[in-house]
């Protein structure tokens, strides 16, 4: 996360930037004259904060906030201002004037990821948070839940404080802070419920400990290390090896890499550990640790094509689609031995197999295409295309053009 603030400008004669119907964005108003406005036309406000890098944030501004159906939601409830938790060498004198705000607001509401939406109510008082990019559905109720007392973050976070602790209220303020990204408050609120159940291994229960197992201190992790028969008895098979692997591979493998590309891991010493601590998902940590070092850090593609290989045929039975579709991609990209590129071929089918997912479905056709296979190729593109919402037809449509015309479609 970088520096400090800016608002989004392009002046107006009215002081607004609409966006064909949807979100009108304030400008030209310093933070006070915002929440004066706001006080004045007795209406929320809502607060964009963003950053010139964030990718999800311009998914945002550029996808969802000038949606008509948005706009509605927004501009009837709420004065809208967009604002930057960064600065750049082309802000202008009005965009420094907001600094020590923008500064102000970043610290005293502790914001640590991108985007993320601050409401306060017509008397400028913070009431409630929401994090990240999302469908404009769910963007909107995120908008609604800032209206009603009931649902808002900081007037929860108020009740807490002083001193409501029963049961239910402590799940629902455990998973508001979470979903607002107050992850310190949410774990803490998370440990006072758990304090309160007598059994884990309710459905409920077990779904709140997922989302609340992040590292192997947590109380989820042991449960779902030590006791995964019965997690998985009610939550299905699996699922309590699928939380724990991923922090078991990022602890005791992941932060055992070197930072130095003249550094090697220790391999021998990384294994033995694993052995000692987690004998029983040692060996797949362990390949899926190997597998993540030649891809990321080294980018040995020689070393990379073989590993793949290898896990896919010892445990490939336990990648989800997602993990089908990533190494399916990553092999076609990268690997230049044809017998590679062939095993992912099958994973690549498997990938989409019951979901019929239009991207997962062009990692297919390239594949095909660089096995020669152009026909087929051709084929299964213009089936992803089909299957495709609008904004992700023009990107295939250039690799269907591409296969046509005999280019190649990878690096």
């Amino acid at each position: 996360m970088k520096k400090l603030f800016f608002i989004l400008l392009f002046l107006s004669p009215v002081l607004l930037f609409a966006q064909n119907g949807g979100i009108q964005f304030q400008e030209g108003l310093s933070w006070n004259q915002v929440k004066a406005k706001a006080k004045a036309e007795n209406k929320y406000i809502f607060m964009d904060c963003f950053t010139t890098w964030c990718g999800p944030c311009k998914y945002m501004s550029a996808n969802i906030f000038p949606m008509k159906s948005v706009g509605d939601v927004i501009n009837k409830n709420f004065i809208a201002v967009a604002v930057q938790l960064d600065t750049t060498d082309k802000d202008n004198e009005f965009v420094k004037s907001w600094y020590q705000d923008g500064h102000n607001i970043a610290n005293d509401y502790r914001i640590r990821a991108y985007p993320t939406y601050l409401y306060f109510s017509p008397d400028g008082k913070i009431v409630h948070r929401a994090v990240g990019s999302s469908p404009a559905e769910e963007f909107i109720a995120k908008a609604e839940n800032a209206l009603n007392p009931d649902k808002q973050y900081y007037t929860l976070l108020a009740k807490y404080e002083n001193g409501q602790k029963d049961s239910s209220f402590l799940r629902t303020m455990a998973l508001t802070a979470l979903d607002a990204y107050d992850l310190e408050t949410a774990n803490k609120v998370a440990k006072d419920y758990l304090a309160t159940q007598s059994n884990y291994y309710t459905a409920g229960n077990l779904d709140f400990l997922k989302q609340f197992t992040q590292s192997s201190k947590d109380k989820g992790f042991e449960i779902m290390l030590q006791h995964g028969d019965k997690v998985d008895a009610v939550l299905g098979k699996g699922v309590a090896n699928s939380i724990v692997q991923p922090i078991i591979l990022s602890e005791e493998v992941i932060r055992k890499i070197p930072r130095k590309s003249d550094e090697k891991p220790d391999w021998d010493k990384i294994a033995t550990n694993l052995k000692s601590k987690y004998p029983a998902q040692a060996d797949e940590v362990l390949a899926k640790g190997k597998i993540i070092y030649y891809q990321y850090f080294a980018k040995d593609w020689e070393s990379f094509a073989p590993a793949i290989v290898a896990y896919m045929k010892k445990y490939g039975d336990n990648a989800t689609p997602e993990d089908l579709n990533s190494y399916a991609w990553t092999v076609f990209q990268n690997c230049s031995d044809m017998s590679c590129v062939e095993e992912a071929l099958e994973w690549s089918k498997r990938s989409f197999a019951e979901n019929q997912n239009p991207l997962f479905m062009d990692t297919y056709a390239n594949i095909l295409y660089k096995l020669g296979k152009k026909d087929e190729a051709i084929a299964w593109e213009q089936k992803a295309i089909d299957l495709s919402p609008e904004d992700s037809k023009e990107d295939l449509q250039q690799t269907l053009d591409k296969m046509k015309n005999g280019e190649k479609t990878w690096e």
